[in-house]
């Protein structure tokens, strides 16, 4: 595959979550104040038919597991967004908005049990019915940087205290239901 050449990607799963809509889910999975319940939700990842059970089989004893998906309700993007937390707009590619030029995402979950087809989780942000694209390990010698820099997030966490987010939001009109 060259550089040029374009790139088709097929589900593996799909997200049974507890979020049919936008504003029911919180803005990152650990951040649920503001949401119907106040607690990290629990979601079933139902794999597609086709998949072999070989696929996921070791996955047993993992903590947590990354979850690359498609915002699938995603309507286009800009180049730059209002993100929840601080002021301003920001450049698209420094923020986690949904509204991406490849509306693919990423999260990492609890990993609660490996079932005959699917997986149960804790801690999802995405909608019922998300594609999932891949899942990973989460490994935490490689994918854990605590003292790592968050751009213009340090300066709102200064402002704000750490770990600030708005609860979800009311929809400013219709379409707002239809993405995330």
């Amino acid at each position: 595959m060259d550089e040029n050449s374009p790139f088709v990607a097929h589900p593996i799963a799909h997200v049974r979550s507890p979020y049919a809509r936008r504003i029911d889910a919180p803005h990152q999975s650990t951040v649920v104040a503001g949401t119907e319940t106040g607690a990290e939700a629990e979601a079933r990842i139902e794999f597609v038919d086709g998949l072999p059970a070989e696929a996921f089989a070791d996955l047993t004893g993992f903590a947590r597991i990354w979850l690359l998906f498609v915002f699938h309700r995603s309507e286009g993007w800009k180049p730059r967004v209002r993100p929840p937390r601080g002021d301003g707009k920001r450049g698209v590619l420094a923020t986690r908005s949904p509204h991406r030029p490849n509306p693919i995402g990423l999260s990492a979950v609890e990993l609660v049990a490996v079932e005959e087809r699917a997986l149960r989780v804790r801690g999802v942000d995405l909608l019922d019915g998300t594609p999932i694209l891949d899942i990973k390990p989460y490994v935490p010698y490689a994918d854990a940087f605590p003292q790592a820099r968050a751009g213009w997030i340090d300066a709102v966490d200064a402002a704000q205290g750490s770990h600030s987010a708005p609860g979800p939001k009311r929809p400013r009109r219709p379409t707002d239901t239809l993405h995330d």
